[in-house]
């Protein structure tokens, strides 16, 4: 029986880059974590420790300090593309880049042109992979906190002999949402495309009766398909943030559903994936 190696990759993990814009006195801000990750010709590198094909790691930390003082930053999905670009034309025994790129939001304090408050926990994310004849780009965020204070039941599941769980026809329903949808193409109007796939997602969440979490997860990333004729795939990962009634009882208090208990764990994840009949294939390694 042989042994071989197997598929491999390596790079620069979470290169935190802050970028200003100074224009006169008011400045725009852009704040990103890249991390690359690099595969091609590196099997003597594995075998016998031969460095002659690899790129240092520190080399491409400097690239995205380079590239984002040369070239600027755009968009999240521009400036991994260009990154994977670059790696990949720049260095023979590289054949494959992908780079992973989240974006850190921050609104203006109005009182100056320079005061930046960050926004919440929400966090946008692109993903490219990039090799010879082909690109693929995903876009999406996470920590997009939502909830929906009824609208949502929850009946006729499996019972058996450990359920302990009611039956209800009104529950808060509030989850995490984690969302990442592919493009057909490896061009477009990256900003326009992004703010419309969260305006979709926020707008489903809110206007589906929702039976089950499942049932919204697949609704949203539907009327996405649905609206984005330039994506092909979504997928969403949404935890259920338990709201449990309070039984206020032994206090000589009722709840008629306005006192919840918020569990942070263990809870329920629900994640699932909705795309095109005809949606080109993709890599796993293409989804974070």
């Amino acid at each position: 029986m042989g042994i071989v190696l197997g598929p491999n990759r390596y790079g620069k993990a979470e290169t935190r880059l802050v970028r200003v814009v100074r224009d006169g006195e008011t400045h725009h801000l852009k704040d990103l974590n890249v991390s690359v990750a690099l595969s091609g010709e590196m099997t003597e590198v594995h075998l016998s420790g031969d460095n002659a094909a690899v790129l240092p790691t520190d080399t491409q930390k400097n690239t995205v300090f380079a590239l984002a003082r040369k070239h600027g930053i755009g968009s999240a999905e521009a400036f991994a593309l260009l990154l994977a670009r670059h790696f990949v034309t720049a260095r023979p025994t590289v054949h494959r880049a992908v780079v992973t790129v989240e974006e850190y939001a921050w609104d203006r304090v109005p009182v100056t042109g320079h005061s930046f408050v960050r926004r919440g926990q929400e966090v946008r994310t692109a993903r490219v992979l990039h090799e010879a004849g082909r690109t693929h780009v995903v876009s999406g965020l996470r920590d997009l906190t939502v909830l929906n204070s009824t609208a949502s039941e929850f009946r006729g599941f499996v019972r058996d002999e450990y359920t302990t769980l009611a039956e209800t026809g009104d529950r808060v329903l509030a989850t995490d949402v984690r969302a990442e949808w592919r493009h057909r193409d490896a061009d477009g109007d990256w900003e326009s495309s992004y703010a419309e796939t969260r305006r979709i997602l926020l707008e489903t969440f809110a206007g589906t009766y929702s039976r089950s979490l499942q049932q919204t997860l697949y609704t949203m990333g539907r009327r996405v398909l649905e609206e984005r004729p330039e994506l092909c795939e979504v997928r969403l990962a949404m935890p259920n943030k338990h709201h449990f009634a309070v039984d206020l009882e032994p206090f000589g208090l009722d709840n008629p559903g306005e006192i919840f208990f918020a569990a942070d764990r263990p809870y329920g994840l629900i994640e699932g994936a909705v795309l095109r009949d005809d949606a080109p294939a993709a890599d796993e390694e293409v989804w974070s």
